[in-house]
């Protein structure tokens, strides 16, 4: 959290890792059924949340523009997929005993 916002978690997570896949928000929205503009806003609170921003955009002519990962938002990605890993196994007891109480 930074302020009232929600500065990373896993939905931005995941659109930043689609942002890398497609070279565009657009696209990366697409991906995702999302709105361009959702994820344009999504990205853009990341990116103010940050001491340096996490995606770069370049804007295009005919064909548009494109945007990339900076090193600081591949960083976040790798920190944040670590975060996940660490507490799947340390929570493996909890998560198995959360998934019995969930319908199949």
């Amino acid at each position: 959290m930074r302020d009232d916002a929600i500065a990373v978690g896993p939905g931005k997570i995941d659109l930043l890792e689609a942002v890398r896949d497609h070279g565009s928000i657009s696209a990366a929205a697409r991906s995702m059924n999302m709105s361009y503009r959702r994820a344009w806003l999504l990205m853009d609170e990341l990116n103010q949340s940050l001491k340096s921003p996490a995606t770069m955009s370049e804007h295009g002519g005919n064909t548009g523009g494109r945007s990339v990962l900076t090193p600081v938002g591949e960083e976040i990605i790798r920190l944040y997929r670590g975060i996940e890993a660490d507490a799947l196994v340390a929570c493996a007891d909890q998560i198995a005993a959360l998934r019995k109480l969930v319908k199949a």
